[in-house]
This record gives C-alpha cells, structure tokens and sequence, in this order.
C-alpha cells in the first residue's frame, strides 16, 4: 500500500508514510477528543496569517505609491543664474 500525496510529496523530505507516522503519534499524544479543537485552531491560525499576509501587501503596495508620488523627478530650476548687471 502505498500512500500518494502530490500536495505534500517532497515537503521537507517527508514522505507519505512520515506524514501517516506523525498522524499517529499526535492522535497519541493529545488524545481524539482533543484533534478537532486541534485542528480548528490550526486553521484558525492559518486563516490569520493569510488575512495579514494580504493586509501587508496592501499597505506595502499602498506605501510604494505614495513613495512614488513623493520622490518623483522634480523639474529642475534653471541652474544658470544671470549675475546682476552693474550699470
């Protein structure tokens, strides 16, 4: 038997039997009252990340803007003064 996971093949090295090995182990750990509340915050946490994830890219793109906006070319003044005529 042998497990396929494309989504999470080569991730870190680990493989689908790790992944399985890791299941197990956690399951022992907390217990399977435990699991859903596990998951629950995970997701949670990874919706979390996500939302400021895109929060950052928009202040980030926000502040380029306005970056752009303030350091763009000023137009030069004429650096060529005339000397005052004494006559």
């Amino acid at each position: 038997m042998t497990l396929d996971l494309p989504l999470l093949a080569g991730f870190m090295g680990i493989g689908g039997t790790e992944l399985i090995v890791i299941l197990v182990i956690v399951l022992l750990l907390f217990g399977g009252a435990k699991l859903p509340a596990l998951a629950r915050g995970l997701g949670q946490s990874i919706k979390e990340f996500k939302k400021a994830q895109v929060m950052n890219e928009d202040d980030d793109d926000e502040d380029g803007n306005d970056r752009k906006k303030k350091t763009g070319s000023p137009k030069l003044a004429s650096t060529s003064k005339k000397a005052p005529s004494d006559n």
